[in-house]
């Protein structure tokens, strides 16, 4: 069995108050793209550089720590056209991007304060937890920071 390229995936939006059905059709139409396990020394121009690739870009939304004000990991970009934001996940989500692997899946539409971290440290959640050692995230996880403090 082969799973569309195109097809949203089950994460959702967990502060969202809108039932999943509509969450389902706000995606259908959507012409914004998260992309996740951004380094956090990949730049506006390597992004807008690659994704254009597959459509116009009307802008891209860097994802910043909601303390440091730095880059964080995470995106979102927004194509005129829905079309292109699909044409990004079958042709850019996977691909390699400052040595990293990318993942993009469609997004419900970006809203402000939308590109700070959620995290308890203001970065990404996933990076709350993370034991190992990663240069292009900012080293060691802030759980194993902490620990390692203590």
């Amino acid at each position: 069995v082969i799973t569309s390229l195109s097809s949203y995936s089950s994460y959702r939006d967990s502060r969202s108050p809108l039932p999943i059905n509509v969450q389902h059709a706000n995606l259908a139409v959507s012409s914004t793209v998260y992309v996740g396990n951004l380094s956090f020394f990949t730049t506006e121009e390597q992004i807008y550089e690659l994704f254009s690739r597959v459509g116009d870009i009307k802008r891209i939304i860097m994802g910043l720590d909601r303390n440091q004000k730095t880059p964080c990991g995470f995106c979102f970009v927004e194509f005129f056209a829905h079309q292109d934001a699909v044409a990004s996940l079958r042709y850019v989500s996977g691909t390699k991007l400052d040595e990293r692997i990318i993942r993009c899946d469609l997004d419900p539409g970006y809203t402000e304060n939308r590109q700070y971290g959620r995290g308890r440290s203001g970065g990404q959640v996933r990076d709350e937890y993370r034991e190992d050692w990663d240069a292009g995230r900012g080293g060691w996880g802030h759980l194993k920071n902490r620990e390692e403090m203590e």
